[in-house]
């Protein structure tokens, strides 16, 4: 189960420069003037994870396999993007498979960058994407109940998805997002939405990119503060990211790079910041396995069971799911192995209700 992230925003607010920091791909264009990115940009980086380390060292495997996260960069959106303004919302489809919606929103002043608005104002840019975003979603609504009316003659289920969908667009077009539509008990309506992947039930994280003058002076101004506040309000994740700096690290050393955010009271990177902010928005976790073959970030959603976290390894391991062989990360780390657990008694058998824990060290055992 990977992480997907599609970034979004105004035109020339630093998206491209930000998914070049976060992927060290250096592939989507940056430039000082609107729609440098005009097709979607695709990447899947390994999550940061310094436990995954401590356990290779331990385990001496033959590889090491990360989580990953796949970020989608698309091109900036403006007012009226789904009138065909701009480029249009014709990118905007790349997006609807992701998990969460990273929005980045410039948080400082600047005469040199041109805004595609005018002036700075965080808030009011969040509107602007994200009416475009409702107006998207109210687009890929219509034309889908166009569809099932032809469909509902003589077709109960059909009639009654209909009615539905008819509720649902009339809430839309009050200016409501999908998530906060209550949506009615019906299996094929929900089948509907899952298919028609509606943005606006994404869940969002805010990121204030700032300058290095800001950066400098403890990453805060009143920009940022205005978009900290809005995304306490809606329970959105929220964080801030110099996306110049970011990137200009990239041709750095691991050293060089810790260096340099050291220099700016900086505990992580950008990349780390951005995916623990979607791994907490999206309540998820990550357990490991650990043998001679290979050591091995698993992430699953936090929750889930053991027969669902073996699952996400292979849909056999969950079918046939007997237990788990469980050590907590902590004592791993600490015995040094996973014998020294077993003697220790610390190696625990647990059964289909057990709730995995973040960091858990696992071995299934099952039979098909």
């Amino acid at each position: 189960m990977a992480l997907s992230i599609g970034i979004t925003g105004l035109p020339n607010v630093g998206k491209s420069t930000l998914f070049n920091a976060l992927t060290k791909a250096q592939n989507a264009e940056a430039a000082n003037y609107p729609f440098c990115t005009i097709e979607p940009n695709k990447a899947t980086v390994a999550v940061p994870d310094a436990r995954l380390g401590e356990l290779t060292a331990l385990v001496n495997p033959a590889k090491t396999v990360h989580a990953v996260v796949d970020f989608i960069d698309i091109a900036g959106l403006v007012r009226g993007a789904s009138k065909g303004e701009g480029l249009g919302n014709q990118f905007l489809a790349n997006i609807r498979e992701t998990a969460a919606i990273l929005e980045v929103v410039r948080c400082f002043d600047d005469e040199n960058i041109t805004h595609v608005e005018g002036d700075v104002n965080p808030i009011r840019d969040v509107e602007v994407i994200e009416t475009e975003l409702l107006l998207a979603d109210l687009q890929s609504v219509e034309k889908r109940l166009e569809r099932t009316a032809r469909l509902a003659k003589g077709d109960k289920a059909m009639q009654a998805l209909r009615q539905d969908l008819e509720t649902f667009a009339a809430a839309m077009n009050e200016g409501k997002s999908a998530a906060s539509i209550p949506q009615p008990d019906n299996d094929l309506f929900r089948q509907t939405m899952q298919e028609m992947g509606l943005l606006t039930t994404k869940r969002i994280i805010y990121c204030a990119n700032i300058d290095e003058e800001t950066l400098a002076s403890g990453g805060e101004n009143e920009h940022t503060k205005a978009l900290a506040a809005l995304a306490a309000s809606r329970g959105a994740g929220f964080l801030v990211i110099c996306a110049k700096i970011e990137e200009e690290m990239q041709g750095l050393s691991e050293a060089d790079q810790a260096d340099m955010l050291a220099s700016y009271g900086i505990e992580e990177s950008g990349l780390a910041s951005v995916i623990r902010t979607g791994y907490s928005t999206l309540g998820l976790i990550s357990y490991f396995t650990a043998g001679e073959k290979e050591v091995k970030a698993w992430t699953i959603p936090d929750g889930f069971k053991a027969p669902q976290a073996a699952g996400v390894i292979h849909s056999d391991f969950e079918r046939g799911f007997i237990r788990a062989e469980v050590i907590a990360y902590d004592d791993y780390i600490r015995l040094r192995s996973e014998a020294a657990a077993r003697s220790a008694g610390l190696l625990r058998v647990e059964g289909k209700e057990y709730v995995v824990k973040d960091g858990d060290v696992m071995h299934f055992l099952f039979n098909v």
